[in-house]
């Protein structure tokens, strides 16, 4: 039996380092309790992107940044978008034309 690809789970974040690092601990509650609920109905999950030390955030901050995440993503990958904070920012969107959206039956 051939295994599902793992669910990819990525987070958009701001242009502002302050406002990552000052909401990465809501975020990264939520993304905890969406890997949980993945993980429940048997699918493994994984992060797109990691947690940057250096940052202290693990958000996409930049469009540069969202382009380098969605290189290493395969393009028919299950993708789940997790925002648990207000984010008015557009790093996401050009790596998320090159997913593929799931067939209709």
């Amino acid at each position: 039996m051939e295994m599902p690809e793992p669910v990819i789970l990525v987070a958009n974040g701001d242009l502002r380092l302050s406002a990552n690092q000052k909401c990465w601990p809501a975020q990264s509650r939520v993304e905890e309790s969406v890997m949980a609920a993945i993980r429940s109905q048997s699918f493994e999950v994984r992060r797109g992107h990691p947690f940057d030390p250096a940052k202290q955030h693990g958000f996409i901050d930049s469009q540069k940044r969202g382009m380098e995440v969605f290189r290493d993503i395969p393009i028919d990958a299950p993708l789940v978008v997790v925002e648990a904070v207000w984010q008015y920012s557009h790093h996401l969107l050009h790596g998320l034309y090159t997913i593929a959206a799931p067939s209709s039956p």
